[in-house]
């Protein structure tokens, strides 16, 4: 939602809404998360914010993901037609109802593969917050290490679960394009 915001916000013909979500983007793709997970979570308490283990991720992750989603969502929207705007203006329909019923559904068939890739790194980012002690799949297999003292099973063992993981979201995915791309397929077999 935010990333979707973001990109709203980028596309807005208001120039300080635009510099905002333009310096955010700028902000958070230009540090790296590891970076960003440690200011939330031990430099944020120093001005009296303090969140959890788990907050911190969850927030780091979100903050940094939207700004990366937000372009995808943006070069979406971007990559539908003027014309196809122009048509649903030319038969009275608002701006609103053009974005809702024109852009938004030519720009999520677009989204989406991109969208689904980003997931799927996200997935395997969360590795990424076990320096926060986020007690997370790798921050687990590094306990296990330190007691069991079997180092390349249980990093086996790691990786496979990270492989379900995203063949998990890769089904979900399909469905998502197949859903979404299904009208733009039957008018291209129309076409033929």
């Amino acid at each position: 939602m935010l990333g979707v915001a973001l990109a709203l916000m980028r596309l807005s013909g208001n120039r300080a809404v635009s510099a905002i979500a333009a310096g955010y983007c700028w902000l958070f793709r230009g540090t790296p998360l590891l970076v960003q997970l440690l200011i939330i979570y031990t430099g944020l308490p120093l001005f009296g914010i303090r969140f959890s283990v788990t907050q911190a991720a969850l927030l780091g992750l979100s903050l940094n993901e939207a700004a990366y989603l937000s372009e995808i969502v943006r070069a979406g929207i971007l990559a539908v037609g003027k014309g196809q705007k122009e048509a649903g203006t030319a038969l009275g329909l608002s701006k609103v109802q053009v974005f809702r019923t024109i852009t938004w559904p030519q720009a999520l068939r677009i989204i989406i593969p991109p969208l689904g890739n980003s997931v799927n790194g996200l997935l395997k980012t969360t590795s990424v917050a076990s320096v926060i002690s986020m007690e997370e799949l790798l921050r687990r297999t590094q306990i296990l290490i330190q007691e069991k003292f079997m180092v390349l099973e249980l990093f086996i063992a790691a990786a496979c679960w990270y492989l379900v993981m995203t063949t998990c979201w890769e089904l979900v995915q399909r469905r998502l394009e197949a859903r979404y791309g299904r009208a733009f397929a039957s008018d291209a077999a129309d076409r033929r």
